[in-house]
C-alpha cells in the first residue's frame, strides 16, 4: 500500500511505544529500520522518490514544509513524507532516534539520496 500523494505532515502524539510504531508501519506497508540523526546543518528543500514515515523515539528537532515553515517534532510524533513531498530536515542540535519506514526494501540512505530539486517534484504544479 502506498501513502496518499500530497504534502508532508506531522501527526503529534501518534504512538506511545515502539510496538505501536511498528504496527503502524506494517499497516502502511512500509519497510522498517532505525535511524539516529546526529548533529547537523539544516538541509535545503528537497523531495524523495519513496514513501517515507518517521517515528520520533527520542530527541527533538524540526522539519520545514514545502513553504519553508518550521514544524516541530518530538517523541511520539510521526512524520509522513509521501513520495514527491517537498520538505527539509532542520538543523539537528541534539541526537534524535527514529523508527523509519520506506516503501521498498533498501538501505535507508540509498533510498533517500540524492536530494531532488523541489521544482522537479511530481506534486508541484
Amino acid at each position: 500500500m502506498a501513502l496518499d500523494p500530497g504534502p508532508m505532515y506531522v501527526v503529534n502524539n501518534a504512538f506511545a511505544t515502539k510496538e505501536e510504531a511498528l504496527a503502524d508501519l506494517a499497516a502502511e506497508g512500509l519497510w522498517p529500520t532505525t535511524y539516529v540523526s546526529e548533529r547537523g546543518e539544516e538541509l535545503p528543500l528537497h523531495w524523495h522518490d519513496v514513501d517515507n514515515c518517521g517515528y520520533v523515539v527520542e530527541g527533538r528537532g524540526y522539519v520545514l514544509n514545502e513553504s519553508g515553515q518550521r514544524v516541530e517534532l518530538g517523541p511520539g510524533d510521526k512524520l509522513v513524507l509521501p513520495a514527491g513531498a517537498v520538505h527539509a530536515e532542520g538543523e539537528m542540535t541534539e541526537r534524535m532516534v527514529w523508527i523509519v519506514g520506506i516503501s521498498r526494501p533498501a538501505n535507508l540512505m540509498d533510498a533517500l539520496l540524492p536530494l531532488r530539486d523541489p521544482a522537479s517534484s511530481p506534486l508541484v504544479h
